[in-house]
């Protein structure tokens, strides 16, 4: 995985070569492809590449890897929009330990204007820059190479992940200052913002480019989903509890602006009066202190809200299926979940376990059907195991 890590960097910094020349033969500001690229200097993991390799190899694929490079180096221009704008809305300032794009542009836009006319530009420009990413994405599949067969099969995915990645923005930007207890709905923002986005869709576009059919797809999504959802809640404690030296990232954010987090939401659903008062008026405070901060951490905690986060990604997979964790919706009403049956035919390179249908009456008064763990918001994919058991050689994959 690093030699691929390696040429996708490869392929980013020559695209972004070529677009540097066409730029300057047209007169256009360099400034526009030299802030795409410091961008992708300053680190990230690159995992959706990596995943979509991983898709690949999942299923089976063989020959040249040039096209799938490339439409691997699609994803990260993608995932360079999605974190120019989400910035851009969180006012986040800083992103890889480096001032943000909309900071770094203020900055530069500054000289003779107040401060907030620069803020203003510097926001508009990111926009334009994020919007230019979003287009160079689709310029690196075009010029991946791939067969008309592969384009037709790949371009309703990646229409999927944009939407859902943007419906998943839109949950989180609009509960933003008036997180509530209502765990599911956080549960929701997770899946579609991170898990399918981060894991799901890459690994389905790595196993399309590679021929697979839907029986794979919905393997890989049932291995997919709950990693992806355990990434996002690990990535809300670190939001909170996390060094910023270490992770790059202020741990103040998700506290001043009040996000509707898992977090937040056990917290809130746990509280007595008291607690609920105080975490009611602490966040979403824009200019809350390091004193305060601290105050809510100690919430978090006593409230068992931290604890009931761990526990979902660590949880062994049976108790959680027996309901003792108390924000799950099948825990709450005191039923007990259908147990996990094996796949029969696994992906080659993966293992993985599955739920069967939850045996959950359907919700009457949403005129619900019963609900199934990957696709329902009734009972949230949170019923799987967020880690993955490994098979011991020796175990046949008999059903």
């Amino acid at each position: 995985m690093a030699a691929f890590r390696v040429r996708v960097e490869a392929v980013l910094h020559d695209f972004l070569d070529g677009r540097a020349r066409a730029a300057a033969a047209d007169g256009m500001p360099a400034v526009v492809v030299e802030t795409v690229r410091a961008f992708f200097a300053a680190g990230g993991k690159r995992l959706r590449p990596l995943v979509c390799v991983a898709g690949w190899y999942a299923a089976s694929g063989r020959g040249d890897t040039a096209s799938l490079v490339r439409a691997a180096a699609a994803l990260e221009m993608l995932h360079a929009f999605a974190l120019v704008h989400d910035d851009v809305m969180d006012d986040s300032a800083t992103r890889r330990g480096r001032p943000t794009v909309h900071r770094a542009l203020t900055t530069r836009h500054d000289g003779g204007r107040t401060a907030a006319a620069a803020a203003r530009i510097g926001a508009g420009a990111a926009i334009l820059i994020g919007d230019l990413a979003l287009s160079w994405s689709d310029e690196l599949l075009r010029t991946a190479g791939l067969t008309d067969r592969q384009l037709r099969t790949l371009w309703p995915l990646i229409g999927e992940m944009r939407e859902e990645v943007m419906y998943g923005q839109y949950l989180d930007l609009t509960s933003t200052g008036r997180p509530s207890a209502d765990v599911e709905q956080a549960m929701r923002t997770v899946r579609y913002k991170t898990a399918k986005y981060t894991l799901e869709r890459p690994l389905h576009i790595g196993a399309v480019l590679a021929g697979a059919g839907p029986r794979l797809l919905d393997e890989l999504s049932a291995f997919a989903l709950p990693i992806g959802e355990a990434f996002q809640l690990r990535d809300d404690l670190l939001n909170v509890y996390g060094d910023p030296s270490l992770t790059g990232k202020p741990c103040l954010d998700d506290l001043r602006e009040g996000k509707h987090t898992v977090l937040v939401a056990c917290a809130l659903r746990n509280a007595d009066p008291e607690q609920q008062a105080a975490l009611r008026t602490l966040l979403g405070t824009p200019d809350l202190t390091a004193g305060q901060a601290g105050r809510l951490r100690r919430l978090l905690s006593e409230t068992g809200a931290r604890r009931q986060v761990e526990d979902l990604n660590h949880h062994p997979p049976g108790e959680r299926r027996a309901g003792t964790c108390p924000q799950l919706p099948c825990a709450r009403r005191g039923r007990r979940p259908a147990q996990p049956r094996r796949l029969r035919h696994p992906p080659r390179h993966l293992t993985t376990s599955r739920t069967a249908p939850c045996r959950c009456p359907p919700r009457d008064e949403r005129q619900m059907s019963p609900c199934h763990a990957r696709t329902c918001s009734y009972a949230p994919s949170l019923t799987r195991s967020a880690r993955i058991p490994r098979r011991p050689a020796s175990t046949p994959w008999n059903g």
